[in-house]
């Protein structure tokens, strides 16, 4: 079975699609980001770029570096502090953990 050819729209639509499933993925991983504050950054991606015509890798770049960007502006510092300290805490204890796993008897 011969594989379909995409037309020009579809592949841009595609592309699309994958800039913002990797933007909500990046921005869902910074510290201190919530659903409101993603529900957020996808409205106004997506505002924006039904108004200017615009893809967002044209509009915003790379979807990481974006992510990092609106985190930035729109989680309150100490908020984001918080969950930098909290994020530390669990990896340490992470490690913890895993040094512990060899030793029988616990």
């Amino acid at each position: 079975m011969a594989k379909r050819t995409r037309t020009p729209e579809e592949a841009r639509e595609k592309d699309r699609e994958k800039w913002m499933a990797r933007f909500q993925v990046r921005l869902a991983l910074q510290p201190g980001v919530d659903r409101a504050v993603v529900l957020a950054a996808v409205k106004e991606v997506t505002t924006h770029c039904a108004d200017h015509g615009e893809d967002p890798r044209t509009a915003f770049g790379d979807p990481d570096a974006h992510a990092v960007r609106v985190a930035a502006r729109l989680v309150p510092a100490d908020r984001a502090a918080g969950a930098r300290r909290q994020n530390a805490v669990l990896d340490r204890l992470d490690s913890a953990l895993r040094r512990t796993e060899g030793i029988t008897g616990l």
